[in-house]
Protein backbone atom coordinates (compact mmCIF):
# COMPACT_ATOMS: atom_id res chain seq x y z
CA UNK A 1 0.00 0.00 0.00
CA UNK A 2 1.21 3.35 -0.83
CA UNK A 3 0.80 5.99 2.16
CA UNK A 4 1.17 9.71 0.74
CA UNK A 5 2.00 12.47 3.13
CA UNK A 6 0.65 16.02 2.43
CA UNK A 7 2.37 19.37 2.95
CA UNK A 8 -0.84 20.93 3.27
CA UNK A 9 -4.49 19.55 4.51
CA UNK A 10 -7.88 21.00 3.37
CA UNK A 11 -10.32 21.23 5.28
CA UNK A 12 -12.12 18.33 4.17
CA UNK A 13 -9.55 16.52 4.37
CA UNK A 14 -8.45 17.08 7.63
CA UNK A 15 -12.44 16.62 8.69
CA UNK A 16 -12.86 13.04 6.80
CA UNK A 17 -9.19 12.10 8.84
CA UNK A 18 -10.90 13.23 12.04
CA UNK A 19 -14.01 10.97 12.01
CA UNK A 20 -11.63 7.86 11.07
CA UNK A 21 -9.90 8.76 13.90
CA UNK A 22 -13.31 8.25 16.04
CA UNK A 23 -13.95 5.32 14.07
CA UNK A 24 -10.47 3.44 14.58
CA UNK A 25 -11.38 4.82 18.17
CA UNK A 26 -14.28 2.58 18.55
CA UNK A 27 -12.90 -0.43 16.88
CA UNK A 28 -9.73 -0.04 18.98
CA UNK A 29 -11.88 -0.30 22.46
CA UNK A 30 -13.85 -3.14 20.92
CA UNK A 31 -10.77 -4.64 20.63
CA UNK A 32 -9.17 -3.96 23.53
CA UNK A 33 -12.42 -4.84 25.65
CA UNK A 34 -13.05 -8.30 23.98
CA UNK A 35 -9.49 -9.46 23.86
CA UNK A 36 -7.97 -7.60 27.48
CA UNK A 37 -8.67 -6.86 31.13
CA UNK A 38 -11.10 -9.63 32.67
CA UNK A 39 -11.16 -11.86 29.74
CA UNK A 40 -7.45 -12.90 29.26
CA UNK A 41 -7.21 -13.07 33.02
CA UNK A 42 -10.29 -15.41 33.07
CA UNK A 43 -8.63 -17.63 29.95
CA UNK A 44 -5.68 -18.01 31.91
CA UNK A 45 -7.02 -19.02 35.17
CA UNK A 46 -8.69 -21.80 32.67
CA UNK A 47 -5.30 -22.75 31.43
CA UNK A 48 -4.41 -23.64 34.70
CA UNK A 49 -2.28 -20.07 35.29
CA UNK A 50 -0.87 -19.20 39.10
CA UNK A 51 -0.72 -15.89 40.94
CA UNK A 52 2.67 -14.89 39.26
CA UNK A 53 1.53 -15.70 35.40
CA UNK A 54 -1.84 -13.41 36.03
CA UNK A 55 0.67 -10.92 37.30
CA UNK A 56 3.09 -10.84 34.24
CA UNK A 57 0.09 -10.81 32.16
CA UNK A 58 -1.00 -7.15 33.37
CA UNK A 59 2.80 -6.26 34.00
CA UNK A 60 3.56 -6.72 30.14
CA UNK A 61 1.61 -4.04 27.95
CA UNK A 62 2.97 -1.58 30.41
CA UNK A 63 6.52 -2.69 30.30
CA UNK A 64 6.94 -3.07 26.69
CA UNK A 65 6.24 0.58 26.38
CA UNK A 66 9.80 1.09 26.47
CA UNK A 67 9.69 -0.22 22.97
CA UNK A 68 8.69 3.45 22.07
CA UNK A 69 12.24 4.46 22.69
CA UNK A 70 14.12 2.81 19.78
CA UNK A 71 11.00 3.36 18.26
CA UNK A 72 11.68 6.48 17.47
CA UNK A 73 14.71 5.83 15.50
CA UNK A 74 12.30 3.99 12.85
CA UNK A 75 9.85 6.96 12.53
CA UNK A 76 12.63 9.27 12.62
CA UNK A 77 14.01 7.62 9.75
CA UNK A 78 11.02 6.25 7.92
CA UNK A 79 9.08 9.52 7.61
CA UNK A 80 5.91 7.90 7.13
CA UNK A 81 3.64 7.32 10.00
CA UNK A 82 0.53 5.98 8.24
CA UNK A 83 2.93 3.28 6.95
CA UNK A 84 4.31 2.40 10.74
CA UNK A 85 0.98 2.52 11.64
CA UNK A 86 -0.67 0.21 9.53
CA UNK A 87 2.13 -2.10 9.23
CA UNK A 88 2.85 -2.66 12.98
CA UNK A 89 -0.97 -2.58 14.05
CA UNK A 90 -1.83 -4.70 11.74
CA UNK A 91 0.97 -7.66 12.27
CA UNK A 92 0.53 -7.01 16.25
CA UNK A 93 -3.28 -7.91 16.36
CA UNK A 94 -2.73 -10.91 14.31
CA UNK A 95 -1.27 -11.97 17.20
CA UNK A 96 -4.83 -12.57 19.11
CA UNK A 97 -5.99 -15.60 16.24
CA UNK A 98 -2.85 -17.22 18.09
CA UNK A 99 -4.30 -16.86 21.21
CA UNK A 100 -7.81 -17.80 19.75
CA UNK A 101 -6.59 -20.92 18.99
CA UNK A 102 -4.47 -21.99 22.08
CA UNK A 103 -7.89 -23.71 23.26
CA UNK A 104 -8.36 -25.64 20.71
CA UNK A 105 -5.73 -27.43 21.11
CA UNK A 106 -5.18 -30.18 23.56
CA UNK A 107 -1.03 -29.47 25.55
CA UNK A 108 0.13 -30.67 28.25
CA UNK A 109 -0.08 -28.68 31.32
CA UNK A 110 1.41 -25.67 31.34
CA UNK A 111 2.37 -25.03 27.50
CA UNK A 112 -0.85 -23.46 26.56
CA UNK A 113 -0.08 -20.66 29.13
CA UNK A 114 3.27 -20.60 27.69
CA UNK A 115 1.74 -19.54 24.70
CA UNK A 116 -0.29 -17.65 26.05
CA UNK A 117 1.84 -15.35 27.46
CA UNK A 118 4.28 -15.01 24.21
CA UNK A 119 1.07 -14.12 22.33
CA UNK A 120 0.65 -11.23 24.57
CA UNK A 121 4.58 -10.22 24.86
CA UNK A 122 4.64 -10.25 20.84
CA UNK A 123 1.17 -8.36 20.48
CA UNK A 124 2.05 -5.54 23.08
CA UNK A 125 5.41 -5.38 22.20
CA UNK A 126 4.48 -4.82 18.42
CA UNK A 127 1.86 -2.07 19.16
CA UNK A 128 4.31 -0.63 21.48
CA UNK A 129 5.99 0.79 17.87
CA UNK A 130 2.75 1.31 16.49
CA UNK A 131 1.91 3.81 19.11
CA UNK A 132 5.15 5.47 18.75
CA UNK A 133 4.38 6.77 15.25
CA UNK A 134 0.27 7.41 16.11
CA UNK A 135 1.24 9.50 19.33
CA UNK A 136 3.45 11.66 16.69
CA UNK A 137 0.99 11.40 13.73
CA UNK A 138 -2.19 12.94 15.71
CA UNK A 139 -0.05 15.77 17.09
CA UNK A 140 0.14 16.90 13.92
CA UNK A 141 -3.54 15.98 12.30
CA UNK A 142 -5.39 17.42 15.62
CA UNK A 143 -6.01 21.17 15.83
CA UNK A 144 -4.35 22.45 19.33
CA UNK A 145 -7.31 24.24 20.44
CA UNK A 146 -9.80 21.19 19.82
CA UNK A 147 -7.60 18.71 21.24
CA UNK A 148 -9.85 18.48 24.85
CA UNK A 149 -12.71 18.35 22.67
CA UNK A 150 -12.24 16.10 20.31
CA UNK A 151 -10.43 13.46 22.07
CA UNK A 152 -12.45 13.84 24.84
CA UNK A 153 -16.06 12.85 22.72
CA UNK A 154 -13.50 9.82 21.07
CA UNK A 155 -12.89 8.49 24.73
CA UNK A 156 -16.56 9.19 25.77
CA UNK A 157 -17.67 7.19 22.21
CA UNK A 158 -14.87 4.10 22.81
CA UNK A 159 -16.26 3.92 26.47
CA UNK A 160 -19.74 3.78 25.74
CA UNK A 161 -19.12 1.05 23.07
CA UNK A 162 -16.80 -0.98 25.52
CA UNK A 163 -19.39 -0.97 28.42
CA UNK A 164 -22.14 -2.94 26.97
CA UNK A 165 -19.36 -4.81 24.86
CA UNK A 166 -17.82 -5.89 27.97
CA UNK A 167 -21.09 -7.12 29.56
CA UNK A 168 -22.51 -8.73 26.84
CA UNK A 169 -19.02 -10.78 26.45
CA UNK A 170 -19.24 -11.71 30.09
CA UNK A 171 -22.90 -12.76 29.86
CA UNK A 172 -22.15 -14.94 26.66
CA UNK A 173 -19.24 -16.40 28.08
CA UNK A 174 -21.31 -17.70 31.09
CA UNK A 175 -24.11 -18.76 29.16
CA UNK A 176 -21.73 -20.92 27.13
CA UNK A 177 -20.34 -22.55 30.13
CA UNK A 178 -23.81 -23.28 31.47
CA UNK A 179 -25.17 -24.91 28.65
CA UNK A 180 -21.53 -26.67 27.34
CA UNK A 181 -19.09 -26.71 30.53
CA UNK A 182 -17.05 -29.19 28.78
CA UNK A 183 -16.03 -26.78 25.69
CA UNK A 184 -16.05 -23.52 27.57
CA UNK A 185 -12.33 -22.93 26.33
CA UNK A 186 -13.95 -22.52 22.76
CA UNK A 187 -16.59 -19.82 23.60
CA UNK A 188 -12.79 -18.10 24.43
CA UNK A 189 -11.82 -18.94 21.13
CA UNK A 190 -15.24 -17.36 19.38
CA UNK A 191 -14.83 -14.22 21.46
CA UNK A 192 -10.76 -13.97 20.35
CA UNK A 193 -11.76 -13.99 16.97
CA UNK A 194 -14.55 -11.49 16.83
CA UNK A 195 -12.25 -9.32 18.72
CA UNK A 196 -8.98 -9.98 15.95
CA UNK A 197 -11.94 -9.51 13.23
CA UNK A 198 -12.97 -5.69 15.04
CA UNK A 199 -9.01 -5.04 15.33
CA UNK A 200 -8.77 -5.03 11.75
CA UNK A 201 -11.55 -3.24 11.19
CA UNK A 202 -9.91 -0.73 12.97
CA UNK A 203 -6.29 -0.70 10.93
CA UNK A 204 -8.73 -0.11 7.47
CA UNK A 205 -9.96 3.10 9.08
CA UNK A 206 -6.15 4.07 10.35
CA UNK A 207 -5.20 3.63 6.89
CA UNK A 208 -7.58 6.57 5.74
CA UNK A 209 -6.30 9.06 7.86
CA UNK A 210 -4.20 11.53 5.96
CA UNK A 211 -0.87 12.28 7.21
CA UNK A 212 0.94 15.92 7.59
CA UNK A 213 4.14 15.85 6.70
CA UNK A 214 6.91 14.82 8.98
CA UNK A 215 9.26 17.64 9.86
CA UNK A 216 13.15 17.22 8.32
CA UNK A 217 15.55 18.45 10.92
CA UNK A 218 18.74 20.02 9.28
CA UNK A 219 20.58 17.43 10.56
CA UNK A 220 19.64 14.04 11.82
CA UNK A 221 20.97 14.12 15.87
CA UNK A 222 22.52 10.87 17.36
CA UNK A 223 20.40 8.28 18.65
CA UNK A 224 21.77 8.71 22.31
CA UNK A 225 21.08 12.68 21.49
CA UNK A 226 17.70 11.96 21.03
CA UNK A 227 16.64 9.90 23.77
CA UNK A 228 18.28 12.95 26.24
CA UNK A 229 16.61 15.93 24.49
CA UNK A 230 13.75 15.90 26.04
CA UNK A 231 15.09 15.70 29.56
CA UNK A 232 16.86 18.97 28.74
CA UNK A 233 13.82 20.56 28.64
CA UNK A 234 12.98 22.15 32.04
CA UNK A 235 9.54 22.26 32.11
CA UNK A 236 8.61 18.97 30.00
CA UNK A 237 11.40 17.07 32.40
CA UNK A 238 9.21 18.50 35.16
CA UNK A 239 5.43 16.89 33.54
CA UNK A 240 7.79 13.66 33.32
CA UNK A 241 8.63 13.45 36.63
CA UNK A 242 4.49 14.31 37.89
CA UNK A 243 3.35 12.17 35.42
CA UNK A 244 5.77 9.25 36.16
CA UNK A 245 5.13 9.49 40.24
CA UNK A 246 1.28 9.75 39.39
CA UNK A 247 1.30 6.42 37.75
CA UNK A 248 3.58 4.63 39.86
CA UNK A 249 1.47 5.83 42.68
CA UNK A 250 -1.62 5.09 40.80
CA UNK A 251 -0.07 1.58 39.87
CA UNK A 252 -0.03 1.10 43.84
CA UNK A 253 -3.37 1.32 44.35
CA UNK A 254 -5.96 0.95 41.15
CA UNK A 255 -5.07 -2.68 40.26
CA UNK A 256 -6.35 -3.53 43.41
CA UNK A 257 -9.66 -1.92 43.27
CA UNK A 258 -11.64 -5.34 41.98
CA UNK A 259 -9.72 -7.44 44.74
CA UNK A 260 -10.42 -6.17 47.73
CA UNK A 261 -13.86 -5.85 46.43
CA UNK A 262 -13.95 -9.74 46.21
CA UNK A 263 -12.01 -11.30 49.01
CA UNK A 264 -12.02 -8.22 52.19
CA UNK A 265 -16.11 -7.27 51.42
CA UNK A 266 -16.55 -10.68 49.95
CA UNK A 267 -19.35 -8.36 47.67
CA UNK A 268 -20.37 -11.12 44.80
CA UNK A 269 -18.82 -10.79 41.01
CA UNK A 270 -22.21 -9.15 39.39
CA UNK A 271 -22.47 -6.56 42.68
CA UNK A 272 -18.52 -5.66 41.60
CA UNK A 273 -18.98 -5.25 38.19
CA UNK A 274 -22.15 -3.26 38.77
CA UNK A 275 -19.57 -0.36 40.40
CA UNK A 276 -17.25 -0.82 37.54
CA UNK A 277 -20.35 -0.24 35.16
CA UNK A 278 -21.18 2.76 37.28
CA UNK A 279 -17.27 4.22 37.41
CA UNK A 280 -17.12 3.70 33.43
CA UNK A 281 -20.88 5.44 32.83
CA UNK A 282 -20.05 8.52 34.69
CA UNK A 283 -16.23 8.97 33.12
CA UNK A 284 -18.35 9.32 30.05
CA UNK A 285 -20.59 11.55 30.91
CA UNK A 286 -17.48 14.12 32.66
CA UNK A 287 -15.17 13.66 29.40
CA UNK A 288 -16.80 15.71 27.66
CA UNK A 289 -17.53 18.26 30.25
CA UNK A 290 -13.50 17.83 30.87
CA UNK A 291 -12.93 18.15 27.56
CA UNK A 292 -14.15 21.31 27.62
CA UNK A 293 -12.58 22.84 30.47
CA UNK A 294 -9.33 21.68 29.74
CA UNK A 295 -9.54 23.85 26.76
CA UNK A 296 -10.85 26.75 28.06
CA UNK A 297 -8.46 26.95 31.25
CA UNK A 298 -5.48 24.92 30.62
CA UNK A 299 -4.70 20.97 31.17
CA UNK A 300 -2.66 21.98 34.15
CA UNK A 301 -5.95 23.39 35.68
CA UNK A 302 -8.12 20.27 35.43
CA UNK A 303 -5.35 17.94 37.06
CA UNK A 304 -5.28 20.52 39.86
CA UNK A 305 -8.73 19.43 41.00
CA UNK A 306 -9.10 15.88 39.71
CA UNK A 307 -5.81 14.88 41.21
CA UNK A 308 -6.55 15.39 45.17
CA UNK A 309 -10.08 13.97 44.12
CA UNK A 310 -8.55 10.75 42.84
CA UNK A 311 -6.35 10.32 45.61
CA UNK A 312 -9.36 11.26 48.30
CA UNK A 313 -10.95 8.00 46.90
CA UNK A 314 -7.91 6.08 46.97
CA UNK A 315 -8.13 6.65 50.83
CA UNK A 316 -11.81 6.48 51.19
CA UNK A 317 -11.19 2.44 50.77
CA UNK A 318 -10.03 1.78 53.79
CA UNK A 319 -13.35 3.65 55.23
CA UNK A 320 -15.02 0.72 54.00
CA UNK A 321 -14.25 -1.87 56.11
CA UNK A 322 -13.59 -0.88 59.76
CA UNK A 323 -12.87 -3.18 60.88
CA UNK A 324 -15.65 -5.14 58.83
CA UNK A 325 -18.30 -4.73 56.66
CA UNK A 326 -20.64 -1.54 57.67
CA UNK A 327 -24.07 0.09 57.05
CA UNK A 328 -22.13 2.64 55.24
CA UNK A 329 -19.85 0.24 52.83
CA UNK A 330 -22.13 -0.10 49.95
CA UNK A 331 -22.93 3.52 50.12
CA UNK A 332 -19.45 4.51 50.68
CA UNK A 333 -18.67 2.54 47.26
CA UNK A 334 -21.08 3.91 45.26
CA UNK A 335 -20.07 7.21 45.95
CA UNK A 336 -16.19 5.92 45.62
CA UNK A 337 -17.05 4.96 42.44
CA UNK A 338 -18.89 7.67 40.97
CA UNK A 339 -16.07 10.00 42.37
CA UNK A 340 -13.74 8.11 40.60
CA UNK A 341 -15.46 8.04 37.74
CA UNK A 342 -15.26 11.80 37.61
CA UNK A 343 -11.80 12.23 38.61
CA UNK A 344 -10.24 9.76 36.22
CA UNK A 345 -11.83 11.12 33.38
CA UNK A 346 -10.37 13.76 33.73
CA UNK A 347 -6.64 12.79 34.79
CA UNK A 348 -6.57 11.01 31.52
CA UNK A 349 -7.76 13.70 29.19
CA UNK A 350 -5.83 16.18 30.63
CA UNK A 351 -2.34 14.33 30.95
CA UNK A 352 -2.21 13.06 27.39
CA UNK A 353 -3.26 16.77 26.40
CA UNK A 354 -0.72 18.55 28.56
CA UNK A 355 2.21 16.20 27.15
CA UNK A 356 0.70 17.08 23.47
CA UNK A 357 0.53 20.45 24.06
CA UNK A 358 3.65 20.99 26.02
CA UNK A 359 6.12 18.67 23.63
CA UNK A 360 8.02 21.00 20.92
CA UNK A 361 6.92 21.04 17.08
CA UNK A 362 9.89 19.16 15.23
CA UNK A 363 10.52 17.27 18.25
CA UNK A 364 7.45 15.81 20.00
CA UNK A 365 8.05 12.00 18.53
CA UNK A 366 11.55 11.57 20.76
CA UNK A 367 9.53 13.68 23.80
CA UNK A 368 6.57 11.72 23.70
CA UNK A 369 8.30 8.41 23.12
CA UNK A 370 10.28 9.50 26.32
CA UNK A 371 7.33 10.45 28.12
CA UNK A 372 5.54 7.04 27.77
CA UNK A 373 8.80 4.96 28.72
CA UNK A 374 9.05 6.62 31.92
CA UNK A 375 5.53 6.19 32.98
CA UNK A 376 5.27 2.97 31.69
CA UNK A 377 8.33 2.14 33.18
CA UNK A 378 6.89 3.70 36.73
CA UNK A 379 3.45 2.22 35.89
CA UNK A 380 4.59 -1.27 35.39
CA UNK A 381 6.77 -1.50 38.55
CA UNK A 382 4.48 -0.55 40.89
CA UNK A 383 1.68 -3.01 41.03
CA UNK A 384 4.69 -5.58 41.37
CA UNK A 385 6.00 -3.94 43.99
CA UNK A 386 2.64 -3.86 45.61
CA UNK A 387 1.99 -7.26 45.55
CA UNK A 388 4.81 -7.88 47.33
CA UNK A 389 3.87 -5.60 50.06
CA UNK A 390 0.39 -6.80 50.18
CA UNK A 391 1.87 -10.20 51.12
CA UNK A 392 4.42 -9.23 53.41
CA UNK A 393 1.91 -7.38 55.39
CA UNK A 394 -1.11 -9.96 55.80
CA UNK A 395 -0.27 -10.54 58.95
CA UNK A 396 -0.09 -6.93 60.12
CA UNK A 397 -2.75 -4.87 61.20
CA UNK A 398 -2.61 -1.07 62.70
CA UNK A 399 -5.97 0.66 64.56
CA UNK A 400 -6.14 4.14 66.01
CA UNK A 401 -9.01 4.25 68.45
CA UNK A 402 -10.34 6.68 70.89
CA UNK A 403 -10.76 5.99 74.46
CA UNK A 404 -13.07 7.86 76.61
CA UNK A 405 -12.97 6.24 80.46
CA UNK A 406 -15.36 7.24 82.65
CA UNK A 407 -17.32 5.64 86.09
CA UNK A 408 -19.65 4.64 84.22
CA UNK A 409 -17.98 2.89 81.72
CA UNK A 410 -15.66 2.87 78.84
CA UNK A 411 -16.48 4.21 75.53
CA UNK A 412 -14.29 3.19 72.47
CA UNK A 413 -14.33 4.35 68.67
CA UNK A 414 -12.61 3.29 66.20
CA UNK A 415 -11.44 5.69 64.03
CA UNK A 416 -8.99 3.89 61.35
CA UNK A 417 -8.01 0.15 61.04
CA UNK A 418 -5.55 -0.54 58.34
CA UNK A 419 -4.97 -4.26 57.28
CA UNK A 420 -3.40 -5.89 53.80
CA UNK A 421 -4.63 -3.33 51.17
CA UNK A 422 -5.31 -0.35 53.04
CA UNK A 423 -1.38 0.02 53.74
CA UNK A 424 -1.02 -0.06 49.80
CA UNK A 425 -4.13 2.67 49.78
CA UNK A 426 -2.44 5.24 52.25
CA UNK A 427 1.05 4.88 50.25
CA UNK A 428 -0.73 5.46 47.07
CA UNK A 429 -2.21 8.68 48.64
CA UNK A 430 1.05 9.79 50.12
CA UNK A 431 2.73 9.37 46.94
CA UNK A 432 0.31 11.26 44.79
CA UNK A 433 0.17 14.15 47.20
CA UNK A 434 3.63 14.35 46.21
CA UNK A 435 2.63 14.26 42.86
CA UNK A 436 0.54 16.65 42.87
CA UNK A 437 2.95 19.30 44.67
CA UNK A 438 5.44 18.31 41.67
CA UNK A 439 2.43 19.25 38.80
CA UNK A 440 3.22 22.98 40.62
CA UNK A 441 6.56 23.18 38.67
CA UNK A 442 5.10 22.56 35.25
CA UNK A 443 3.91 25.76 33.28
CA UNK A 444 1.23 25.68 30.80
CA UNK A 445 -0.03 28.56 28.90
CA UNK A 446 -3.21 29.94 30.55
CA UNK A 447 -3.26 28.16 33.98
CA UNK A 448 -5.91 29.03 36.33
CA UNK A 449 -6.33 28.72 40.20
CA UNK A 450 -8.28 25.69 41.43
CA UNK A 451 -11.03 27.83 42.48
CA UNK A 452 -11.61 28.98 38.56
CA UNK A 453 -11.99 25.33 37.81
CA UNK A 454 -14.42 24.51 40.81
CA UNK A 455 -16.63 27.13 39.43
CA UNK A 456 -16.58 26.64 35.52
CA UNK A 457 -17.18 23.01 36.53
CA UNK A 458 -20.44 23.51 38.82
CA UNK A 459 -21.56 25.78 35.61
CA UNK A 460 -21.26 22.79 33.14
CA UNK A 461 -22.54 19.95 35.76
CA UNK A 462 -25.54 22.42 36.40
CA UNK A 463 -25.94 23.10 32.91
CA UNK A 464 -26.29 19.50 32.15
CA UNK A 465 -28.33 18.62 34.85
CA UNK A 466 -31.12 17.71 32.20
CA UNK A 467 -29.00 14.89 30.86
CA UNK A 468 -30.97 12.52 33.15
CA UNK A 469 -34.16 13.93 31.56
CA UNK A 470 -35.42 12.22 28.26
CA UNK A 471 -34.33 15.09 26.51
CA UNK A 472 -31.25 14.98 28.02
CA UNK A 473 -30.58 11.33 27.45
CA UNK A 474 -31.43 11.56 23.89
CA UNK A 475 -28.31 14.94 23.68
CA UNK A 476 -26.15 11.83 24.26
CA UNK A 477 -26.45 10.66 20.47
CA UNK A 478 -25.33 13.62 19.16
CA UNK A 479 -21.59 11.89 20.00
CA UNK A 480 -21.69 10.18 16.87
CA UNK A 481 -22.13 13.36 14.98
CA UNK A 482 -18.17 13.47 14.87
CA UNK A 483 -19.13 10.08 12.46
CA UNK A 484 -21.15 11.84 10.11
CA UNK A 485 -19.88 14.39 7.04
CA UNK A 486 -20.23 18.27 8.00
CA UNK A 487 -19.41 20.70 5.81
CA UNK A 488 -17.64 23.23 8.36
CA UNK A 489 -15.77 21.71 11.38
CA UNK A 490 -16.40 25.34 13.04
CA UNK A 491 -20.04 24.58 13.93
CA UNK A 492 -20.74 24.18 17.47
CA UNK A 493 -21.58 20.74 17.48
CA UNK A 494 -18.31 20.19 16.22
CA UNK A 495 -16.20 21.97 18.63
CA UNK A 496 -18.49 21.90 21.90
CA UNK A 497 -20.42 24.95 23.42
CA UNK A 498 -17.43 27.82 23.84
CA UNK A 499 -15.03 25.82 22.63
CA UNK A 500 -11.62 27.82 23.53
CA UNK A 501 -8.04 28.21 22.85
CA UNK A 502 -5.60 29.37 25.75
CA UNK A 503 -8.56 30.32 28.08
CA UNK A 504 -9.87 32.77 24.95
CA UNK A 505 -13.25 32.41 22.83
CA UNK A 506 -12.72 30.95 19.59
CA UNK A 507 -14.56 32.74 16.47
CA UNK A 508 -15.14 29.78 14.73
CA UNK A 509 -12.96 30.54 11.72
CA UNK A 510 -10.06 28.01 10.30
CA UNK A 511 -8.01 28.70 7.32
CA UNK A 512 -8.88 26.46 4.20
CA UNK A 513 -5.77 24.34 4.28
CA UNK A 514 -3.45 23.65 7.25
CA UNK A 515 0.11 23.22 6.84
CA UNK A 516 1.46 21.84 10.27
CA UNK A 517 4.78 20.39 11.86
CA UNK A 518 5.03 17.05 12.23
CA UNK A 519 5.17 15.64 16.38
CA UNK A 520 2.61 14.30 18.83
CA UNK A 521 1.22 12.02 20.65
CA UNK A 522 -2.40 11.02 22.17
CA UNK A 523 -4.02 7.52 22.80
CA UNK A 524 -1.98 4.32 21.46
CA UNK A 525 -4.43 2.60 18.83
CA UNK A 526 -3.33 -1.22 20.43
CA UNK A 527 -4.57 0.05 24.31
Amino acid sequence: MRFPVKDSLTEKELEAGLRSVVKDGLTSQAMATLTGGPFIVALALALGAPNIAVGLLSAIPLLVQLIQIPSIYLVERVRVRRAICVGFSSAGRAFWLLVAVIPLFVLPPGIGLIWLIVAILMQSSIGAVSGCSWNSWMRDLVPQHRLGVFFGKRMALATAVGIPLGLLGALGLDYWKAVSSDTVLLGYSLLYVFGFLVGMLGVYFISTIPEPRLTIAEEKPQFRKMLLDPFKDGNFKNLVIFLAIWAFAGGLAAPFFAVYMLVALHLPLALVMALTVLNQFVSVLFLRVWGRLSDRLSNKSVLRVCGPLFMLCVIAWPFTLMPDVHLFTLPLLVLIHVFLGVATAGVSLASGNIALKLAPAGNATRYLAANSFVNSLAAGIAPIIAGLLADLLIEQQFSWTFNWISPGGTFTLLILHLQRWDFLFVLAFLIGLYSIHRLALVREEGEVKERVVLQALLSEVRGAASVFSVAGLRSLTRFPSLLRHRSSPTKPEALGPETTDRGHRTTGTTPTTRTRPATGETENPES
